[in-house]
C-alpha cells in the first residue's frame, strides 16, 4: 500500500481539526475564556468585565478579564495567541488607528478576527463660559476671526478628544491650538479652571460641570442626537455638515480563529449587550451598546482606517 502523500496528509489533518468549523467548535468552550484588555478602570475594562460576567452567569462558563497595561500591550499579546477562541481582545478605536501614529507589532486587518462591535461613545463639544459663544456657528466664526488665539484641551496624542478636535479644525477650516494633557481628567480640570477654552470629551466626564454652569455644551459628535447628551444638537446638524466622531469598542480574536467559534462568541456577546441590565450599565458609563455582526464590525474598522488615517497623515500626528 502506498504511503499517503504529505500534502494529502496535511489536508486530511486540517479537515479533521478544523472541518467546516463545526467539528472544531462542537464542544467549545471546554476551558476558561480570557478577555484581554488595557489597564483597569477605563471603558474597555468596564466593557470586558460586563461581557465576562454576562457570559459566565448565562452559561456557567468561566470567563475572566486579563488587564495588560496599555492598549498596545494587550493587542500585541492577543495577536500572538493561539487561534482557538480562548484568548480574546477587547479594545477601542486606538487598536486600528495607532499604526498610523506609531510602530506596532500587529496589523489591525491581518492579525485579528473581528467578533462584534460592543459599543460606541460620542464626545461633546464644551466650552468655558468665558468664551463668548453659545452655538457651534458662533464658535467657528470666532475661531476664524481670531486664528491661532483659541486653544483646546485634549488627552494623550491620538486620543478620541485629540482626533475629534483635529477633525473639527480640518472640516471647519479653523486654527485652534492644542494643549495636551496626560489624561482626560487633567484636561477637564484645566477647562473648568479656564486654562483652556474648549474641549471634545465624553459626556459623562463633564455632565456635572455643564449642569452646574461651569461649562457650556454646544454639540454632540455622534451622527444622530444622543440620549447621552440630551438637548444638544449634533455637530453636523449645528452647522458642520458631515462631521462625526465617536469612540468604538469591539471584541476580536486572533486571526484565523474558526468561523464556528467566531459565530458562537458573536451570538453570546450580542445576547449580553442587548440585555436590559447591560444597556442600563453601559448608558451610565457613557457607552451606547451595539452588538453587530462580525462582517459589519470588520467593515467599520476598514472605513475608520480610511477616514482617520487620511486625517492623521494630513495633520502630521505622530506619537513617539
Amino acid at each position: 500500500m502506498l504511503a499517503p502523500r504529505p500534502i494529502a496528509c496535511l489536508i486530511f489533518f486540517g479537515m479533521m481539526l478544523f472541518g467546516t468549523g463545526a467539528v472544531f467548535g462542537q464542544n467549545y468552550p471546554v476551558r476558561t475564556i480570557r478577555i484581554v484588555t488595557s489597564e483597569p478602570g477605563g471603558s474597555t475594562d468596564f466593557l470586558a468585565r460586563l461581557i465576562a460576567q454576562g457570559i459566565s452567569s448565562r452559561l456557567g462558563k468561566q470567563v475572566i478579564v486579563d488587564n495588560r497595561g496599555g492598549g498596545m500591550l494587550a493587542a500585541e499579546f492577543v495577536s500572538r495567541a493561539p487561534s482557538d477562541g480562548y484568548t480574546l481582545l477587547l479594545s477601542g478605536t486606538s487598536l486600528w488607528l495607532s499604526p498610523f501614529m506609531r510602530d506596532t507589532l500587529y496589523d489591525p486587518l491581518k492579525s485579528f478576527s473581528p467578533i462584534t462591535l460592543a459599543g460606541n461613545s460620542p464626545n461633546v463639544l464644551v466650552t468655558h463660559p468665558s468664551l463668548p459663544v453659545r452655538s457651534l456657528k458662533e464658535l467657528i466664526a470666532l475661531a476664524k476671526a481670531r486664528p491661532g488665539e483659541l486653544n483646546y484641551g485634549s488627552g494623550s496624542t491620538g486620543s478620541p478628544s485629540h482626533l475629534a478636535a483635529e477633525l473639527f479644525k480640518a472640516m471647519a477650516g479653523v486654527n485652534i491650538v492644542r494643549i495636551p494633557y496626560k489624561g482626560t481628567g487633567p484636561a477637564v480640570n484645566a477647562l473648568v479652571g479656564g486654562q483652556v477654552q474648549l474641549m471634545f470629551v465624553s459626556p459623562t466626564s463633564v455632565a456635572p460641570h455643564v449642569k452646574a454652569g461651569r461649562l457650556r455644551g454646544l454639540a454632540v459628535t455622534a451622527a444622530q442626537p444622543s440620549a447621552l447628551a440630551p438637548g444638544l444638537p449634533t455637530v453636523s446638524g449645528a452647522g458642520l455638515t458631515g462631521y462625526e466622531s465617536t469612540s468604538s469598542f469591539g471584541v476580536l480574536a486572533p486571526a484565523y480563529t474558526p468561523a464556528a467559534i467566531i459565530n458562537w462568541l458573536n451570538q453570546e456577546i450580542v445576547q449580553v449587550l442587548t440585555g436590559a441590565e447591560a444597556k442600563e450599565r453601559l448608558f451610565s458609563a457613557g457607552v451606547e451598546p451595539v452588538g453587530n455582526s462580525a462582517d459589519a464590525f470588520a467593515a467599520l474598522i476598514k472605513s475608520d482606517m480610511a477616514k482617520w488615517g487620511k486625517l492623521i497623515k494630513a495633520a502630521g500626528i505622530r506619537d513617539e
